[in-house]
């Protein structure tokens, strides 16, 4: 490391790689200067440090599946290929009945999370998805339920006449144990107006991951990059989410998550390549000092791209999905049936270097492998 700050030319860069060697938090100044000036051998020997000095050699995974309960949704984002309206032919709806059908298919299987997420619904409020967690709980009292984004929350809540906070209650009363990151989208007021104006805002956004936190709820960040938006609006977004964290530390993780241009409004956009995909990785892990983990979410970029991120300071490859999730797949993803199995990601992670852990929901080591 103090070779490569010893060859580093540009004096800004260099006092930023000593500020990584002492622990000093960079700015956001500093942040910027990484995405526009670093060199990718230098964003990777840095994010790589840091992720070493959090979390060791360990690169995590879990058991987990998805339910995506409906993508009838009443907001229609520029960006989204997954919305459709409720008298579309293409939009689909599934009953309690039908989702819990969906959860016994792993009966025999040693899942120990179900990720739950799909549309705000426009007929359904807090009171209806939470009786949906307990009858889950009910079939399966150990699985760990991570549901709903911050979005669907805010839609579900209002509709039933709630504030934010006894939504919130009801939904953890329930039996639900943590929220995903979805929604956050950008957080730029004008640009987030431009792609999802519809949607709860950012201070909205926050303000609902803040009372999760403040009420035992941990969460998972996350930002959409690579289509309209400037570094300078991923520095704002990154610098938003780490000054929540200092206030309440309930994030697990973050998840940088990438715009894919099929069937949506920005399709002509196109989409970044993998060199700023792991330059993202990067920067997103250096300049988070307080985030845990950040995870690549291998469905989204695909399992060789998720493997070359692991050498830019991401730390957990999500889980083994078990082809349960359309979302990115809709939107043009390369894993167009997204699953594999504990020994697939074992082998994903050690052939990079790392040791492959199982893990829970809260980073708790399950196996080593």
């Amino acid at each position: 490391m103090n070779q490569l700050i010893s060859h580093i030319a540009n004096p800004q860069l260099k006092t930023i790689a000593e500020k990584f060697i002492t622990g000093v938090r960079i700015t956001p100044e500093e942040g910027l200067a990484l995405y526009e000036s670093a060199d990718l051998s230098m964003l990777s020997l840095l994010a790589v440090a840091v992720k070493k000095r959090l979390s060791g050699n360990n690169v995590f995974f879990n058991h987990n599946f998805h339910i995506e309960p409906t993508n009838k949704c009443v907001y229609n984002c520029k960006f989204c290929s997954y919305h459709k309206s409720a008298n579309d032919p293409e939009s689909w709806e599934y009953s309690h009945e039908e989702i819990i059908d969906i959860v016994k298919k792993f009966d025999d299987k040693p899942v120990t999370e179900v990720h739950i997420v799909g549309g705000a619904h426009p007929d359904h409020d807090v009171w209806y998805w939470g009786s949906l967690i307990k009858k889950i709980k009910k079939h399966r009292p150990e699985i760990h339920i991570k549901a709903f984004s911050a979005v669907e929350i805010d839609y579900m809540t209002k509709k039933a006449g709630l504030t934010i906070e006894n939504g919130l209650k009801i939904l953890k009363d329930s039996g639900l144990n943590s929220i995903p990151g979805g929604g956050a989208e950008i957080f730029d007021e004008e640009l987030r107006k431009e792609i999802c104006g519809e949607k709860p805002d950012a201070e909205q956004w926050l303000s609902i991951h803040e009372t999760a936190h403040k009420l035992g709820i941990k969460s998972n960040a996350t930002m959409l990059y690579g289509h309209l938006e400037t570094y300078t609006h991923r520095i704002d977004h990154l610098d938003r989410l780490r000054k929540l964290q200092d206030r309440s530390n309930g994030f697990n993780c973050f998840i940088p998550l990438k715009f894919k241009k099929a069937n949506n409004k920005m399709s002509a956009l196109g989409e970044v390549g993998v060199i700023e995909d792991l330059k993202n990785y990067a920067v997103s892990r250096l300049f988070l000092d307080n985030f845990p983990h950040i995870k690549a979410y291998w469905p989204m970029i695909g399992k060789e791209a998720a493997q070359l991120a692991l050498l830019f300071g991401v730390d957990d490859m999500d889980g083994t999905i078990d082809d349960t999730t359309k979302i990115y797949s809709m939107a043009g993803a390369d894993e167009k049936n997204p699953s594999m199995t504990t020994e697939q990601l074992s082998n994903l992670i050690t052939q990079a270097g790392y040791k492959p852990i199982e893990r829970d929901s809260y980073y708790n080591i399950i196996k080593e492998l």
